[in-house]
C-alpha cells in the first residue's frame, strides 16, 4: 500500500506528533536574560521540573524554570500517556534491594504518584482526556504466569482493583488474536501527555513559579549559592533542581562524573493513524483501555479521543534512528491487528526514555543544595510527578521520603562512556530472544 508521508510540522517549536497538533493553547514564555535571584532553579520543563515548580511555589519559594525548548518538548510531551501501576520491578525484587519496610514505602508512594495525577488535574482544571482503565496482556501462558504473580503480590498489598481475564472473555478487552489472555487494571490509565504538561504549567505561574522557554543551561557552578548560566543570562539559587532525565546535558563536572554514566537514553517511536471512526476503533479496544504487552521489548497502545490508534513500539539502544521510522512501528501495529493494514498513518515520531541499569528510578544528589531525578524506565507519567514533589520536600527541610529512593542501589551502566551502549545492546537482545522463546 502506498501512503502520503506522516505529518511531521509541529506548532510552537515542538517535535511533531499528533499531541502537538492537538495542543491546548499555550503561551511561548521568553528566554532567561541577564541575572536572576531566586530561592530554587529548576532545569527542565518536563513532568519532573514543572512538579517541583508547583509544589514549591506553593509553599512560597522563589522558583525559575530553566527549559532548553518548549515546555514539554521532551519525553513529557511526546511519551504513550500511559499512566502504570507500581514500577519496573515486583516489590518482592525490590525488597531485596532495600529491605521490606522500605519496599512498602516505596509500593504507597508509587500508588500516591497516581492519586497526584487525578488531584492535579481535577484542582487545576487540566483538560488532558484523563481516564482510567489498563490491560496488560499476554502473548503466551508463562505472561499469564507472571501475572498472576503479579496480581497476587498486588493483593498483599491491598490494591483490589485488579483481576486477571482468560482468554474467553479477552475480547471484551483487546481484539488482538496475538494474545492469550492479561490483567485488567482499573487502577492504571491513560491521558494526553503534551497537555497534562501544559497544564502544570499554567497551575506553577499561577502559584508564583517563573518559567522560561529556550533557555538551555550551559553551565552549573555549584557552591552555595549555585550558579547556572544560559546563552543570554544567569540564574543564581540557594538550591537547584535538575530534571531533564534523558536529555540532561554534562553541564558540570559532578553530572558528568556521578550523574550521566547511571543513565541510558533510549530511542522509541509512537505512530497515530488517521482517524478510524468510532466503531471501528472500539472494535479494536472495546474497553478503551491503555495496552501494553507483556514482553521485555513491549508494544503500548490506546485510542485517541478523535478514534485513532497511537501505537507506540520499537526501540533502538544504540540511538541508531531510521531514515523512516513508519515501516517499523506500522510492521508491529499490524502483526497485532491485521485490520489495521489500510489504515494511513498520519503522525510518527521519536523520542529518548531513560532507563537506569536496575530498571528503577534514580534520584540523590550531587551537593547538598542540588538534587536530581532521572531513570523512570517508562514508569515516567506518574513517577515524574512524585520524584517532583519529593524534591521540593527534601529543599524545604523535609527529605525522609525522598531519601528512601535515594538509598535505592544504582550503578553506572557497564563499559564507560564508549562501550556502555554496545553493551546494552548485547544484553537486550539476550532479553528479545527470550520474547521469542518463551
Amino acid at each position: 500500500m502506498t501512503e502520503a508521508p506522516p505529518r511531521s510540522a509541529a506548532p510552537s517549536g515542538h517535535v511533531g506528533s499528533w499531541y502537538a497538533a492537538t495542543a491546548n493553547p499555550a503561551p511561548e514564555r521568553p528566554p532567561l536574560e541577564g541575572e536572576r535571584r531566586c530561592d530554587v532553579a529548576v532545569v527542565g520543563g518536563g513532568f519532573t521540573g514543572l512538579s517541583a515548580a508547583l509544589e514549591l511555589a506553593g509553599r512560597g519559594y522563589s522558583v525559575t524554570l530553566l527549559e532548553a525548548e518548549r515546555i514539554g518538548w521532551g519525553a513529557s510531551g511526546r511519551n504513550g500517556g500511559q499512566i502504570v501501576t507500581g514500577f519496573n520491578k515486583t516489590v518482592s525484587s525490590i525488597a531485596g534491594m532495600v529491605g521490606p519496610d522500605e519496599a512498602r514505602r516505596l509500593w504507597d508512594m508509587a500508588e500516591e504518584a497516581k492519586a497526584l495525577i487525578a488531584d492535579r488535574v481535577a484542582r487545576h482544571a487540566i483538560a488532558c482526556d484523563l481516564r482510567w482503565g489498563y490491560f496488560f496482556a499476554a502473548m503466551k501462558r508463562s505472561h499469564m504466569r507472571d501475572l498472576e504473580a503479579d496480581l497476587a503480590e498486588w493483593r498483599g498489598l491491598g490494591h483490589d482493583r485488579a483481576e486477571m481475564i482468560p482468554r474467553e472473555r479477552l475480547g471484551d478487552y483487546v481484539a488482538s488474536p496475538r494474545y492469550v489472555g492479561g490483567l485488567l487494571d482499573r487502577g492504571s490509565g491513560q491521558l494526553h501527555p503534551l497537555n497534562y504538561a501544559l497544564g502544570l504549567a499554567a497551575a506553577a505561574e499561577a502559584a508564583g513559579a517563573t518559567l522560561f522557554e529556550t533557555s538551555r543551561v550551559e553551565r552549573l557552578e555549584a557552591g552555595t549559592p549555585a550558579v547556572l548560566t544560559t546563552a543570554r543570562g544567569r540564574a543564581v539559587a540557594d538550591h537547584v533542581i535538575l530534571a531533564g532525565n534523558a536529555y540532561l546535558p554534562g553541564i558540570a563536572p559532578e553530572v558528568e562524573t556521578r550523574v550521566r554514566p547511571r543513565l541510558m537514553p533510549v530511542l522509541t517511536w509512537i505512530a497515530a493513524t488517521e482517524p478510524l471512526g468510532e466503531d471501528r476503533a472500539r472494535a479494536l479496544i472495546p474497553a478503551d483501555l491503555a495496552v501494553a504487552d507483556v514482553r521485555f521489548a513491549l508494544n503500548y497502545y490506546r485510542l485517541s479521543r478523535d478514534h485513532r490508534m497511537l501505537f507506540g513500539g520499537g526501540v533502538s539502544y544504540s540511538l541508531a534512528a531510521p531514515r523512516d521510522p513508519v515501516p517499523l512501528v506500522r510492521r508491529k501495529m499490524t502483526g497485532f491487528f491485521p485490520d489495521l493494514a489500510d489504515a494511513a498513518i498520519e503522525y510518527c515520531w521519536g523520542g529518548l526514555i531513560g532507563i537506569s541499569f536496575n530498571r528503577l528510578p534514580d534520584l540523590g544528589r550531587v551537593a547538598p543544595n542540588i538534587f536530581y531525578a532521572q531513570g523512570f524506565s517508562g514508569h515516567g507519567l506518574a513517577l515524574t510527578g512524585l520524584a517532583g514533589k519529593l524534591m521540593a520536600e527534601a529543599v524545604a527541610g523535609t527529605a525522609e521520603r525522598f531519601d528512601v529512593f535515594a538509598r535505592i542501589p544504582h550503578r553506572p551502566f557497564p563499559g564507560g562512556r564508549w562501550l556502555r551502549t554496545p553493551a546494552l545492546v548485547l544484553g537486550t537482545t539476550w532479553y528479545r530472544l527470550r520474547d521469542l522463546l518463551g
